[in-house]
């Protein structure tokens, strides 16, 4: 089934869940807020592109992981020389398997909602009382699944650096979270 974009209803219908997205990845409503619209302004740039072979959200998140992805490089690195690497699957059916794997967001119960966005808030509250460059670490691996060399690079850290303030973000996260979210 080919999907089709329809613009006109994309704020109405995904800027509540695009922006919680960003929210929980760059601790910041004002950034948030901007990359969803940088979102929603490149995608109807590229609907030119658009397959049919995702729904709007998927295609739409799609777009913002590599805007938020591009928002660390820029803050992170030597006037953009790192390079952040993406795999993109060479698979035609790939449309296919993301639709399959993400839920239909008409299809959620007011439970799910509430708990989700409580989740959300939750790690928001804990990603923020972590220190900075321990929450920045735990955003750019956990949560963006940014390479470890990409991020030693990026961060201009050594590689046992890294291991050390992630497996700090991790606990703090965890610790915080059991009992805030539990």
């Amino acid at each position: 089934m080919k999907h089709q974009l329809n613009p006109n209803n994309w704020i109405q219908l995904y800027s509540d869940y695009l922006f919680n997205y960003t929210i929980s990845r760059v601790n910041d409503r004002e950034i948030a807020k901007d990359l969803v619209q940088e979102t929603f302004l490149a995608a109807l740039v590229a609907m030119k592109n658009f397959k049919g072979e995702a729904n709007e959200r998927t295609w739409l998140t799609a777009i913002l992981k590599r805007k938020v992805i591009d928002y660390y490089r820029k803050i992170n690195s030597n006037k953009g020389k790192a390079e952040v690497r993406i795999n993109f699957s060479d698979d035609e059916n790939e449309g296919e398997w993301l639709e399959t794997k993400v839920s239909d967001p008409f299809d959620k119960t007011a439970e799910d909602d509430m708990e989700n966005e409580e989740l959300g808030l939750a790690i928001h509250d804990c990603l923020s009382k972590l220190n900075t460059k321990h929450a920045e670490v735990f955003k750019m691996k956990t949560i963006l699944n940014i390479e470890t060399d990409i991020i030693c690079n990026e961060l201009n850290i050594t590689a046992s650096n890294f291991w050390v303030m992630i497996h700090r973000a991790r606990t703090a996260m965890a610790e915080c979270l059991e009992k805030h979210w539990y």
